[in-house]
């Protein structure tokens, strides 16, 4: 009885840790035993992954302008929020390093005064790079090219004066973020950017006898962004 008793207790241990073991899928019989095929995959990661963004960004940026008619001149320091949207393709290169490359697009700023329009719009690519805490935060820094437009109009303007200006200019970014898991494949990515570049220098003339000229100095722009990221 003693001995049924031990048996009945030992079963009653062993069989939990059984069951919650993978279960063998197949069984093939071999010379040597048994070959055992069990159920479960282990994904293997390429590395690469893709993030699609959602910008709100706050420009900043010394506007000059002039005109002879009447003879004036000026500046302002605009502080405008508008919207932006960005895609990036990158690499892991282990569980702390991976590097990205961004095109992104900061929507139309526009305003009108005395009968002129200014407006301003940036495209642009960035080589990013960052690394990754285990937490889940992270941190990064950003080198690429901005294509900054402006545009000048006016019904009084002649035709002498191209209504749009881009330029190239050189741009930076200093990022900081935090990446949620979502499943094994799909993460959130919340990401701040201090971004700068330089803008464009545009003139155009009024009745073909005056002029009006505008600048676009050092545009700064913080952003903040939400986005998902695919890893592959």
């Amino acid at each position: 009885m003693k001995k049924l008793v031990s048996v009945v207790a030992l079963l009653t241990v062993v069989s939990p840790a059984f069951a919650a073991a993978p279960q063998p899928k197949a069984l093939k019989k071999t010379s040597s035993g048994y070959d055992v095929t069990y159920s479960y995959q282990d994904k293997a990661k390429s590395g690469w992954y893709g993030v699609l963004r959602a910008d709100l960004n706050f420009l900043t940026w010394n506007n000059e302008y002039e005109s002879d008619v009447p003879m004036s001149k000026g500046n302002y320091f605009p502080f405008e929020s508008v919207f932006g949207i960005d895609f990036a393709f990158g690499k892991r290169f282990d569980y702390f390093w991976r590097a990205e490359v961004e095109a992104g697009y900061i929507t139309e700023f526009s305003d009108k005064d005395n009968g002129t329009e200014f407006s301003l719009k940036l495209p642009y690519v960035m080589a990013n790079g960052y690394y990754d805490f285990s937490n889940g935060l992270y941190v990064g820094a950003g080198l690429g090219i901005s294509f900054p437009t402006t545009e000048l109009d006016d019904d009084a303007f002649s035709d002498r004066g191209n209504r749009s200006k881009t330029e190239v200019s050189p741009m930076f970014g200093l990022m900081g973020g935090y990446s949620y898991r979502l499943d094994d494949s799909f993460l959130i990515d919340l990401r701040y950017r201090f971004a700068g570049t330089w803008g464009t220098t545009q003139e155009r003339e009024i009745w073909g006898t005056n002029y009006i000229k505008n600048k676009v100095g050092f545009i700064m722009d913080n952003s903040l962004s939400v986005g998902v990221r695919y890893e592959f």
